[in-house]
């Protein structure tokens, strides 16, 4: 028995769903692990002497895959690139230790991709991270099987802020992007999904992913459409 029966709010006959999916950033979005990834990184570049501050992670490095984030310190700093494989897998180490101690359900958040799913929509997860911290992340916070396509930065050849896993994900879904919306909050994902061409839902804390605020969204595409 599910937690709870998805609520069909008044829904008309003829409704057109010019929006057809809702695809869904990770982190910041649906999993409140920007601390995890921040504190992660800086524990495993400790061991040789790195650090990236508060104000660099807010600044520029948030939402950027891991091994982007190497990169620029190995081209800004001198950090050898040689041991971009060992720091990367540290990384991963400690992400998922903290997972495993901090990612649970969040009531909103079923509640949202239940609702969405039962009233017809199709749901699609497109994250910066790496596959297995994906899954892990989505099985723990139970959102795993609401999604119709999970997508992480190994998916894709150009990861955010190209828009190239907004493309993949709509593609995948067999829809158009300007038929997704997507619900970002940073910069980079933020503009991968307007050079996607999607309809764009931005929020600040996970808390803000509630199901009104997507129907409301996706509201006012329609509206924008007629």
């Amino acid at each position: 028995m599910p937690l709870f029966a998805p609520i069909i709010l008044n829904k008309p006959e003829s409704f057109s769903m010019t929006i057809k999916a809702v695809v869904f950033d990770m982190d910041g979005v649906l999993i409140d692990a920007k601390e995890w990834h921040f504190h992660a990184l800086n524990r495993a570049l400790e061991h040789f002497g790195y650090e990236i501050s508060r104000a660099d992670h807010l600044s520029t490095f948030d939402g950027l895959p891991t091994r982007v984030k190497l990169e620029m310190l190995s081209k800004e700093r001198g950090l050898p690139r040689e041991l971009h494989g060992f720091l990367n897998t540290l990384k991963q180490k400690f992400t998922i230790d903290q997972v495993h101690l901090n990612c649970n359900p969040i009531f909103v958040h079923e509640y949202a991709l239940s609702n969405l799913k039962a009233r017809g929509y199709k749901l699609g997860l497109a994250s910066n991270a790496v596959r297995s911290s994906v899954e892990l992340m989505m099985d723990q916070a139970a959102l795993s099987k609401y999604l119709d396509v999970m997508l992480s930065n190994e998916d894709v050849k150009k990861a955010k802020p190209h828009p190239e896993i907004y493309l993949t994900a709509a593609e995948k879904l067999g829809l158009k992007p300007e038929q997704c919306l997507v619900v970002e909050d940073n910069p980079n994902g933020i503009k991968a999904a307007e050079d996607a061409g999607c309809p764009l839902l931005v929020v600040q804390t996970v808390f803000d992913v509630q199901l009104d605020r997507i129907l409301d969204a996706i509201a006012q595409e329609e509206e924008r459409a007629a």
